[in-house]
């Protein structure tokens, strides 16, 4: 299903002045994206302040982004929490929404389970979920990470077939390699690494500076497929300072006030993540190079 998917957009979750979901923005952003080369999303994830959504909300956000987007790009819904009961209703219920491809599920925060409570885990949603499941490995903000090990036996699951890796291109590398005889798809959650861990055999990236930069990650994977590696180079070079700029304050902070900036959407988030101040927008200014 991964399959010449390179480019996936973890969308953010536009709010109004009353601090609800602002749907007539997220349209528009829908739209710009993938009229930029976006050929996924992911709903409701990170970037999407899953943290601050309520279970209603996230539901009705993904039904929104289904109906709207139909079959025009790969749809891959958030259900993963630090509770596996809950994750397991959310699992259930976002497979039943038409056009929802697959599920996501990060890690398990706070707690710090085990490997094999982890490997647990994400089995209890794999077998709740009738949609594929998308592993999401993301130590630096769950305090726990799953090892090659732990990844490599969750891929052999009938109904796990990809990762969001964001750890380093040594842990993808390892994780492709061991993961070659089953069909799974290893993706970094990392813009920065896109080129080396699509150069190993990465399916692609899971991406936050798509929603700024797509034609330039479009034209970056263009010039991987046709083997032109110096080209690449240089596209890689040019955006990564600039998708480290992009996590220079708290994410998605720094996206929102940039689309803020051309009128796609308001300039807010919701709290603990507060808004880029007009100093923090003039660094991020200058960190992009503006």
């Amino acid at each position: 299903m991964y399959e010449n998917i390179n480019l996936i957009t973890a969308i953010i979750t536009p709010f109004n002045a009353a601090n609800d979901i602002d749907y007539p923005a997220l349209k528009n952003v829908i739209d710009d994206l993938l009229n930029h080369g976006t050929q996924g999303f992911v709903i409701a994830g990170t970037t999407g302040e899953s943290p601050t959504l309520t279970h209603q909300e996230k539901l009705t956000l993904t039904q929104y982004i289904a109906d709207y987007v139909g079959d025009k790009a790969l749809l891959i819904a958030n259900a993963g929490t630090n509770n596996t009961a809950e994750s397991v209703i959310n699992a259930r219920e976002l497979s039943e929404i038409a056009h929802v491809d697959a599920i996501l599920a990060v890690t398990p925060y706070y707690n710090k389970p085990s490997q094999s409570g982890m490997i647990a885990h994400f089995t209890a949603i794999a077998d709740a979920a009738s949609k594929p499941v998308m592993l999401y490995n993301i130590p630096g903000r769950s305090a726990v990470g799953l090892t090659v090990a732990s990844v490599v036996a969750l891929a052999k699951h009938d109904n796990i077939n990809a990762i969001k890796e964001t750890t380093s291109a040594e842990f993808i590398g390892a994780e492709i390699e061991q993961t070659q005889a089953v069909d799974f798809a290893v993706y970094t959650g990392e813009d920065a690494q896109t080129l080396a861990a699509y150069a190993q055999g990465g399916a692609g990236t899971i991406s936050v500076a798509s929603h700024l930069y797509g034609d330039e990650m479009t034209a970056l994977f263009a010039a991987m497929n046709a083997n032109d590696w110096r080209q690449a180079g240089r596209l890689q070079r040019y955006l990564t300072p600039r998708m480290n700029a992009l996590f220079a304050f708290p994410s998605p902070a720094p996206v929102k006030a940039k689309l803020s900036a051309i009128g796609m959407v308001k300039n807010i988030v919701r709290l603990p993540i507060a808004p880029l101040t007009n100093n923090e927008q003039q660094k991020l200014n200058q960190l992009l190079g503006e």
